[in-house]
């Protein structure tokens, strides 16, 4: 029994790898539909943080030019805003493929199709 509470984690570690070897092509419908369902879910979280970010980010100017808080915090706000503008292009890199690519995340920061598509 000691032997079982030590290794719980491996056992089920092992038992999980092997299950998903015997299951083969079987789970690739599973893992796109969820890859689908967190970029839906990671599109629609980033349209929050930009919304609530930009009236932050508003907020924090004014203040700051009326000298109530710190210019230091208007400018993480700024910066905070730019990594979520550029998560698809980081996730893209990080993961070497082209899953999170800008059309996947509604990236417009580093896709190279802008403000150049904007108008047309």
């Amino acid at each position: 029994m000691k032997f079982l509470k030590n290794n719980i984690m491996s056992i089920l570690g092992m038992t999980f790898l092997f299950t998903m070897v015997m299951l083969g092509d079987a789970n690739a419908t599973v893992f796109e539909d969820v890859k689908t369902k967190l970029v839906d879910l990671f599109k629609n979280a980033k349209m929050v943080v930009f919304i609530i970010g930009g009236f932050g980010l508003i907020c924090l100017a004014f203040q700051a030019i009326f000298g109530k808080v710190k210019w230091a915090w208007f400018a993480a706000l700024a910066f905070g805003l730019a990594v979520v503008a550029a998560a698809g292009a980081i996730i893209n890199y990080a993961a070497n493929n082209d899953v999170a690519t800008g059309k996947n995340f509604s990236d417009t920061l580093g896709d190279g199709s802008g403000a150049s598509s904007m108008g047309h």
